[in-house]
């Protein structure tokens, strides 16, 4: 699944080649019934001949702003969105799960493939940040607003296991199953110790390691998983760098005790039983910077 730092990097391509410069010319919609009907009559009233002000994001949605609203798309499970190049003025012939073609005023065009259809093509009048979607959403992690009193004060009496709490977008947006495990492994906290019991020195921890693994992912382009692709087709390179998502019963890069894995809302989770847990006398005195 698409997470925050490969949607960032779908958006900083199509932020660099589209936003503010080109106009919608027209909208081919293939199969309307994505994870919820794409609203053809209001996106054809509302984009087509219309210049793309500004192209934004807000937890996984990316935000098309235009003079009258907003499209949002959600890559949803396996969606993948492409900037593409007209030929002789003609689109390319669209594969199977090529959903939604927009074409665009500088011989270019923005091609939607969705082959689980869990993905999303929406239309919002107003401020877009209080749409039904969103306006409940939490902080973005690389933010300020997601600082020590805002998580303090949110785990606060939280009787839920860390893992499941960060991976809630009510609490933080963006710290999704892979980026959740990386960011507990570098702050040496069991996934599953309760929220309200972490101390101000891990609260701060994992704040900056959220943070921390984001940037580096957004800088890597993000992780292939699958299908992934960003907007110009290519994959992300964090996979490399990963610590311990997907490396269950091999090696900690810090210990060399033999990772575990374990399930979290139905959710494979892998962790260092040594460097992970809170005996204060555990044998695991390295840090990350010593690898």
């Amino acid at each position: 699944m698409p997470e925050l730092p490969e949607v960032e990097t779908v958006l900083q391509g199509l932020k660099a080649n589209i936003a503010d410069k080109t106009k919608v010319e027209k909208i081919i919609i293939r199969f309307p019934k994505l994870r919820w009907d794409i609203p053809e009559q209001d996106l054809n009233n509302n984009i087509i001949d219309q210049k793309i002000l500004n192209i934004s994001r807000r937890g996984k949605y990316l935000l098309f702003k235009f003079k009258t609203g907003t499209m949002l798309i959600h890559l949803g499970m396996s969606g993948v969105l492409k900037l593409q190049p007209l030929s002789n003025g003609k689109i390319s012939e669209p594969l199977k799960h090529d959903h939604v073609d927009i074409i665009l005023n500088n011989n270019s065009f923005l091609r939607l493939n969705d082959p689980r259809r869990f993905g999303a093509l929406l239309w919002a009048k107003g401020d877009v940040f209080q749409y039904k979607l969103l306006h409940h959403l939490g902080p973005e992690p690389l933010s300020s607003d997601f600082n020590f009193e805002y998580l303090k004060n949110k785990l606060n009496n939280k009787n839920i296991g860390i893992k499941k709490f960060i991976m809630d977008s009510k609490n933080v947006v963006g710290a999704g199953n892979i980026y959740a495990q990386e960011s507990l492994f570098l702050s040496k906290i069991h996934p599953e110790k309760l929220a309200k019991n972490l101390s101000d020195f891990e609260i701060k921890d994992l704040i900056k390691n959220i943070k921390l693994i984001l940037k580096k992912a957004i800088k890597a382009g993000g992780t292939t998983l699958k299908d992934y692709k960003n907007s110009e087709g290519k994959p992300g390179y964090f996979q490399q760098e990963l610590l311990v998502y997907g490396r269950a019963n091999q090696k900690c890069v810090i210990c060399e005790n033999i990772l575990k894995e374990l399930k979290i809302a139905g959710r494979t989770t892998v962790y260092c039983s040594n460097c992970q847990n809170d005996d204060k006398n555990s044998s695991c005195k390295k840090s990350i910077k010593s690898i």
